[in-house]
């Protein structure tokens, strides 16, 4: 599955002239498994309904073993520095999946367990002893406002309609009028 909301990032900085690749990767939080707890749950439900904003997430366990850890490149790079910085650079295709058996280069996830996004800016080194340098050509950026749960199934019917509203391949499942 595409990851929804998308990663979109606005780069300023680079060198117009040299060649960068952009990656991301996905690391766990915390060492724990979690739960959704809904009112109903807790028993504040009034008639069964949900509401987002009393829910809560609550530690259910150890997290389970990490899962092989992968990254995914931006399909666009290596690019010049002008190329990236000239637009908002979206990661649209990364794709996540909690099959541990995958095979298609997707990045795997454990359902229920709360992950970081890193993003990472590589300076294409074109010096022929350019590993002695690798360390001054990586640059990580964390976003805290980015971490995550992961889920395989949405707990909330409006997250579900709005993902299906704003995601362009959830056309199928969207009630619209024949002739749009």
């Amino acid at each position: 599955r595409r990851m929804f909301p998308t990663f979109q990032v606005k780069i300023f900085g680079m060198d117009p002239m040299a060649d960068y690749m952009l990656l991301m990767d996905f690391v766990p939080v915390d060492d724990k498994r979690y739960r959704q707890v809904t009112p109903a749950v807790l028993g504040a439900a009034g008639a069964g309904g949900y509401a987002f904003h009393s829910s809560s997430w609550l530690v259910a366990g150890k997290a389970d073993p990490a899962t092989p850890g992968r990254v995914h490149y931006h399909p666009d790079s290596p690019a010049k520095g002008a190329q990236w910085m000239k637009q908002i650079v979206s990661f649209d295709k990364l794709k996540l999946t909690n099959n541990l058996l995958d095979d298609n280069g997707h990045i795997i996830l454990n359902s229920m367990h709360r992950y970081q996004p890193r993003f990472h800016v590589v300076y294409v080194d074109p010096r022929k002893d350019s590993e002695k340098y690798a360390e001054e050509n990586f640059k990580t950026f964390v976003f805290e406002e980015t971490r995550f749960t992961a889920v395989t199934a949405y707990q909330n019917h409006r997250i579900t309609q709005l993902k299906i509203a704003s995601n362009p391949f959830a056309k199928g499942f969207r009630d619209c009028d024949p002739e749009d």
